[in-house]
């Protein structure tokens, strides 16, 4: 329903922040999976620590920031490695990828391990579930703190409009981190469009040599970039925990693949923080169309991944085709502007005579 597309929307749209902050700083980041698990990795174990000692808010926050540090980091290695030594960032954030899963299994069966696991003799490798009080509050629980307590058919409001008054009230899996996302992406326009650093960014993004001749550091902006990049994605994997799961798990279950699919979001956004709200929501929508399809036709997962793909493809190369028509458009009404005019004959000159 509208309500699970909304939850897979949302990590889709933070990860696609940042895979359009690299974009647009002129790098690729495909290590948005390896940047989420351990961003997911650092929040659930700084909230595991703290628990109920502060207020719920804090903490919430904190777990926020400390995903979001994480995955930083975790981006700002392949940007050094790119700057400073010329390692291809496509290689050294997929290696990164590998090292983040077998960080989280190594975490998960041994120092993060839920204790009660161990006692059981089962060693499920997962942590323990975060305090009840740390759950990033869910759309229903907003809905009845203002008063809205009438289920959709109490109130007779059918179709398209009562499931999504039945999205906020009725009980769902939807949290405030998909608002949460939302806020994000205006921030991150505002911060590309409306700043300085977010000028250098695009800047950079466009024409490297330009930008160095302009006097900007070119080799700064571009770790930057990497490592704002693995910040959302991290902040991602923190909103997945505080949000959704309330404990951590394993690790490539968390992410469920959303650094991948985050990059086609991305992608059809157009590299635009506001165009991917819509895109996340349209690619969260396919996701739990191919989730249902699987288990109500016996569909195998290879086959939902195939059409998803397909998917992908005709709209990426639709988008292809019409950029090749307007350039064609473009270049001939250039050749049709330079071309000289054609000299009077000499009926015409008799004639104006």
């Amino acid at each position: 329903g509208l309500a699970d597309t909304l939850v897979k929307a949302t990590p889709l749209l933070l990860v696609g922040l940042g895979i359009a902050i690299a974009f647009r700083g002129g790098v690729i980041n495909i290590g948005a999976e390896g940047q989420l698990i351990m961003g997911a990795l650092l929040s659930t174990w700084i909230s595991l620590q703290l628990g109920e000692q502060l207020s719920p808010v804090v903490v919430i926050t904190i777990g926020l920031a400390a995903g979001a540090l994480m995955g930083g980091l975790w981006g700002a290695i392949p940007g050094y490695l790119k700057a400073q030594l010329g390692v291809n960032e496509i290689l050294s954030t997929i290696m990164l990828n590998q090292i983040a899963i077998q960080v989280g299994y190594y975490l998960l069966r041994g120092p993060m391990i839920d204790p009660a696991e161990i006692e059981a003799g089962t060693n499920i490798p997962h942590s323990a579930r975060l305090a009840k009080v740390l759950d990033m509050p869910r759309f229903t629980d907003i809905a009845q703190s203002l008063g809205f307590t009438e289920s959709a058919k109490d109130l007779n409001i059918q179709g398209f409009a009562g499931e999504v008054y039945g999205v906020l009230v009725e009980p769902t899996r939807l949290h405030s981190g998909f608002i949460f996302a939302i806020v994000m992406a205006i921030l991150v326009y505002i911060f590309l469009w409306r700043t300085t650093v977010g000028y250098r960014i695009r800047a950079v993004g466009l024409n490297r040599h330009a930008s160095r001749y302009a006097g900007m550091n070119v080799k700064r902006t571009m770790v930057l970039s990497l490592t704002l990049s693995g910040a959302f994605a991290g902040l991602a994997g923190a909103v997945e925990i505080l949000g959704l799961h309330h404990r951590m798990f394993e690790p490539t279950a968390v992410s469920a693949g959303y650094g991948f699919s985050g990059i086609v979001a991305a992608l059809f956004g157009k590299l635009h923080p506001l165009g991917m709200i819509p895109s996340s929501i349209l690619f969260g929508g396919l996701l739990v169309g191919g989730d249902k399809m699987q288990r109500a036709m016996q569909i195998p997962q290879v086959l939902i991944t195939a059409i998803l793909g397909l998917v992908v493809l005709f709209v990426v190369s639709t988008d292809y085709f019409v950029r090749r028509r307007q350039n064609r458009r473009v270049s001939v009404d250039k050749a049709a502007a330079e071309q000289p005019p054609t000299p009077p004959t000499e009926a015409t000159a008799e004639a104006s005579a």
